[in-house]
C-alpha cells in the first residue's frame, strides 16, 4: 500500500502546472516532432551557440 501512495503522489506532483519567469530576447512556439526515440526542435541557425530553455506547456 505504501508503495502504491508513493506512486500517487509522485503522478500528482508530475503534473501539476507551475509557473516559469524567464527573461530572454526571443520566443519561437513549435510542436515537438518524432525523431527516433526521442523528440526533436528545429530552431533558427542564428540560434545555434547560444543558451535556450525548453519548457513543456501542455
Amino acid at each position: 500500500m505504501a508503495d502504491n501512495k508513493k506512486d500517487i503522489v509522485k503522478q500528482s506532483i508530475s503534473s501539476a502546472k507551475v509557473k516559469f519567469e524567464v527573461y530572454g530576447e526571443e520566443m519561437i512556439e513549435k510542436e515537438v516532432k518524432s525523431s527516433g526515440n526521442s523528440g526533436r526542435i528545429y530552431l533558427p541557425p542564428n540560434w545555434v551557440g547560444h543558451t535556450v530553455k525548453i519548457i513543456k506547456v501542455e
